[in-house]
């Protein structure tokens, strides 16, 4: 059922990039669901029609030049003021019809982040037969949870919606498709309120081609992840650092040891340099660890204070329901 609730604003963000094949339906779809919505397409340096495309079904077409989805959202997000924001891609695998429960939450103050989970009801097995794809969520998944103790049903979706003052105090560093991780670990770092939607996802229709390639995605998403650890949580991540080093300087120095009560030398010279030049990269660790993570607790109440200073900015709209 369409849902056109009176007195918010709302944006659909719709980064792309060769997607002619798509658009029209996309924004055809999202305009049936969302009617009072203003449906934004940034085109990505497309070498098809997908910009005179979306335009001509009623879009508000832009182009972002910074090649990858992250640059595009960034923009996005800088460009556009708005209640709400729902972002999808291009390519029609997410339905339209779920529109409304990811955008709700959002509008009646119960979470900050909604995201569209593909994964809970089976339909992206199903419909996706790409080698690793599935591999890589949950590797990500799995990650999150042991590094920030937060279970994702599906971290890897580019079906989300987020509150307007998420979307204005989000710093986006990515530059490509490791986006949606990178809001992913920002929003349970910061302790925003997430909420996920399970959704029937569909694989691209003939014609479609997707632009994510598994190996090198995959390697940049990896490394955001590390980035935002280091960023987020470094004593964690310089105490898992010491922890090997020290380690290593005890398998190599502990025989050396042994032989110096045994015999009163030491005569693997070389070993115990070795051994206490590790163990002492493993306190340094710590030592730099501590340092990182006041800096980063500063870090976080700032950025806390700026989140009151935009929920000042940006309070809720007052609504009324007309669905």
């Amino acid at each position: 059922m369409p849902y056109s609730p009176e007195g918010a604003t709302i944006a659909v963000l719709i980064p792309c990039y060769n997607e002619a094949a798509t658009i029209a339906k996309v924004v055809d779809d999202f305009r049936r669901e969302l009617p009072s919505a203003d449906i934004y397409v940034y085109d990505n340096n497309s070498s098809d029609d997908t910009a005179s495309i979306a335009r001509a079904h009623g879009a508000i077409v832009r182009r972002e030049t910074r090649q990858g989805k992250g640059n595009v959202v960034r923009q996005m997000i800088r460009d556009i003021n708005a209640d709400a924001y729902l972002m999808v891609d291009g390519d029609d695998t997410y339905p339209a019809e779920a529109a409304a429960d990811l955008v709700r939450p959002l509008l009646e103050g119960t979470a900050d982040m909604t995201i569209g989970d593909r994964l809970s009801n089976g339909s992206y097995g199903r419909e996706n037969d790409r080698a690793f794809h599935g591999f890589g969520n949950n590797l990500v998944r799995f990650l999150i949870k042991r590094i920030y103790g937060f279970s994702f049903n599906d971290v890897m979706t580019g079906y989300r919606g987020f509150s307007q003052v998420f979307a204005k105090t989000m710093p986006v560093e990515s530059a490509g498709f490791e986006i949606e991780t990178e809001l992913s670990i920002h929003a349970v770092d910061k302790r925003w309120r997430v909420h996920e939607v399970p959704i029937d996802y569909r694989d691209r229709p003939e014609g479609s081609e997707s632009k994510l390639d598994t190996f090198s995605d995959g390697l940049a998403v990896l490394r955001m992840i590390g980035s935002l650890f280091k960023d987020y949580r470094p004593l964690a991540l310089f105490t898992l650092f010491a922890a090997l080093f020290v380690l290593l300087g005890l398998i190599i120095g502990i025989p050396v040891v042994v032989e110096y009560h045994q015999t009163g030398l030491v005569e693997r010279f070389p070993s115990a340099m070795l051994a206490l030049g590790l163990v002492s990269t493993g306190l340094l660790c710590v030592a730099c660890g501590l340092v990182l993570d006041t800096t980063a607790k500063s870090s976080r109440k700032d950025y806390e204070l700026r989140v009151i200073e935009a929920y000042e900015k940006y309070p809720l709209p007052e609504l009324h329901d007309s669905e």
